[in-house]
């Protein structure tokens, strides 16, 4: 008796078909041999996607992914909210980080609410978050040490998710220009699989989440005091993932928010300008 179909299977099946027949269309076509690089690229990228998931491990119930879904109202919710007036005791120099396959303007919200409490908050300079190469880590190297140097003082580096690894790796390469590291909704710890979107990070960036193109240890915790904001509620990265254990970040905080709302929820920019001050 044949066992339950694996996840990604009929999409493996599925490439493999795709692959024949554009191996069948490029044969005695030496002219083509761009398209037949960007063939092979492309299916490297689907058969990676296609991977089985570890038995073991799994990223938030659907109940939860569905409850993302709430961010759709988030710039109603806006318009009526009442913003507590915060003054920050010590204003910082913070650096926002966002997420995979989200730009800076995604934390705007979040960076104006830092602002109205004194703090000088300052965009990462990369852009969409496409994930980690050589070249945009030593990018954010140069930034990071930048704006250490015209501030006089070390960064408060605040990641969410993907930029949340992106801060913990820049404070142990540059800890002398980092003051702490905030993570949000990050999955250092336990499996890089633990979360829902590790598929689509493979077939976009073109890399294993366990392979990244830098030298890299996730659960390692920078020599800096390392916070991680984590929720129950969050239905893209599995809490244990986020929270970590203890050794791999100094404390974590729980919230009740979900994976988007790390970025303006209330109580999550309340936890940041706590952690700020």
């Amino acid at each position: 008796m044949s066992g339950p179909a694996k996840p990604g299977g009929d999409l493996a099946r599925f490439t493999g078909m795709i692959d024949l027949g554009i191996r069948e269309r490029l044969a005695g076509a030496p002219g083509l041999a761009p398209l037949a690089e960007a063939r092979d690229a492309l299916l490297q990228r689907v058969a990676i996607a296609a991977e089985d998931c570890p038995d073991d491990v799994a990223g938030p119930p659907v109940r939860r992914m569905l409850g993302e879904l709430e961010w759709v109202v988030e710039p109603f919710r806006r318009i009526v909210r009442k913003h507590e007036t915060v003054s920050a005791r010590h204003p910082r120099t913070v650096m926002l980080l966002p997420g995979f396959a989200t730009h800076p303007v995604r934390m705007r919200y979040m960076a104006r609410r830092l602002e109205a409490a004194g703090h000088t908050v300052k965009r990462w300079g990369l852009g969409f978050n496409w994930g980690p190469t050589r070249d945009n880590i030593a990018r954010l190297e140069c930034r990071l040490d930048d704006l250490a140097e015209r501030h006089g003082e070390p960064v408060y580096l605040v990641g969410w998710s993907l930029g949340g690894l992106f801060a913990r790796e820049l404070a142990k390469r540059r800890p002398d220009s980092v003051a702490k590291v905030v993570t949000m909704g990050s999955p250092f710890s336990w499996s890089p699989r633990a979360n829902n979107v590790w598929r689509a990070y493979h077939f976009v960036t073109g890399h294993r989440v366990e392979e990244p193109p830098v030298d890299i240890e996730l659960a390692a915790k920078p020599p800096v005091e390392t916070i991680a904001l984590w929720s129950p509620r969050d239905g893209i990265v599995h809490p244990r993932a986020a929270c970590g254990a203890p050794g791999e970040r100094d404390r974590a905080v729980a919230l009740r928010c979900t994976h988007m709302g790390f970025a303006y929820d209330p109580q999550a920019i309340a936890a940041v300008l706590r952690e700020l001050d």
